[in-house]
């Protein structure tokens, strides 16, 4: 099936590009989280306008993504979270509160889709988070999640 994607999805393309996936893949993963669309001859045109809003939200060179990337690991994230007596969290902590965290922190401004998580993070403790900057950098961060 030929989908246009409106996200970027790690290992298959970036935003506006056309790729060709197995219809189970496309219908059951990538339309319904909102990932991609379905290819039409109309919607050719949605991918320029989905290339244009990628040029504004994307970091344009390797070397100003490795200047954000020294940035990142120079930050210390510590992350403040409700959890049980035993150390166990309330809920997970999800990319869009460590992209907040880096932020108060100090940080450069970081989009919470490019923050991967190995695992869903749902006890306390240090992890180690990961934030895609371009397709060839990546950031290695060290989150510290502290009861609240």
């Amino acid at each position: 099936m030929k989908i246009i994607l409106t996200h970027e999805v790690s290992g298959l393309g970036a935003a506006g590009d056309v790729v060709d996936v197995k219809d189970g893949y496309a219908r059951n993963y990538l339309v319904p989280r909102g990932f991609a669309i379905r290819w039409t001859k109309g919607g050719e045109k949605d991918v320029a306008q989905i290339r244009r809003a990628r040029k504004i939200h994307e970091i344009a060179t390797i070397e100003q993504a490795n200047q954000i990337k020294a940035q990142l690991e120079g930050v210390k994230v510590r992350l403040a979270v409700r959890s049980g007596d035993t150390g166990r969290l309330f809920g997970s902590v999800t990319p869009a509160d460590i992209a907040s965290a880096i932020k108060a922190a100090g940080g450069p401004d970081v989009d919470k889709r490019r923050v991967e998580l190995g695992a869903p993070i749902k006890s306390l403790g240090a992890h180690q988070v990961s934030v895609r900057l371009h397709p060839e950098v990546a950031a290695n961060l060290g989150v510290e999640v502290v009861a609240a």
